[in-house]
């Protein structure tokens, strides 16, 4: 693919999350370009895994696992996490679409793939839109992303944990961050790194979204 066309196609991604067991929905074709499944599919065949065990190792329902390879979705970042280790890559594998060896890497805005939520989310899954800011450096060890938090209740907060750690800066709006013995409230030029295994969740706190840099590092 060359790059233009996949510069393109990113602008006009939309992910499409369903619930695991309703009825089958049209595939957006965004979801094909970005090919995360392919590469999930291929990956768990070339460690001559079957979905029985992919799903045993990530603990994620094995319905729920179809659906990714059949490009019908594209899992938060949480649970690429959980997939990259299982699949023995860095989560970085997902989101590159050109193998480049360079010490320098840079990714132009049009350039960065957005995964946007619609309305039917996965339940019991955290609603966020994310944007990887580098997309071509295959063995990076950090993975930066600009994530939009909508307004919610406390009442729909998801806590998710995963090997690594996590820095995150906020631009604009009220956040909450939450873990089970913790609560902070974060404010536009404040950052908080943390061990992502301790279980957390975030919320807007205000009508309109807050706005973050989150970099991700995933314990090999």
């Amino acid at each position: 693919m060359k790059l233009s066309h996949l510069q393109r196609t990113l602008q006009k991604v939309m992910i499409t999350e369903v619930w695991l067991m309703t009825d089958q929905r049209p595939i957006d074709p965004g979801v094909v370009e970005l090919k995360i499944g392919d590469k999930m599919k291929e990956l768990r065949q070339k460690n001559r895994y079957t979905l029985q065990d992919l799903a045993a190792k990530t603990g994620l329902p094995k319905e729920y696992l179809t659906q990714v390879e059949n490009n019908e979705l594209v899992p938060p970042v949480a649970t690429l996490l959980k997939l990259a280790k299982a699949l023995n890559v860095n989560l970085s594998y997902f989101f590159q679409d050109q193998v480049e060896g360079d010490k320098i890497a840079v990714t132009r805005v049009r350039e960065r793939p957005r995964i946007e939520r619609r309305p039917h989310h996965q339940k019991g899954e955290v609603n966020y839109v994310y944007e990887a800011l580098e997309a071509h450096k295959p063995d990076k060890h950090m993975q930066p992303f600009l994530v939009e938090f909508p307004p919610q209740d406390t009442s729909q907060m998801v806590f998710v944990s995963h090997e690594g750690e996590e820095f995150l800066h906020l631009l604009d709006g009220r956040l909450e961050f939450r873990s089970t013995d913790r609560v902070e409230v974060l404010e536009p030029g404040d950052s908080i790194y943390f061990e992502s295994d301790v279980s957390h969740s975030f919320r807007c706190l205000g009508d309109q979204p807050a706005r973050a840099i989150v970099v991700v590092w995933g314990r090999p």
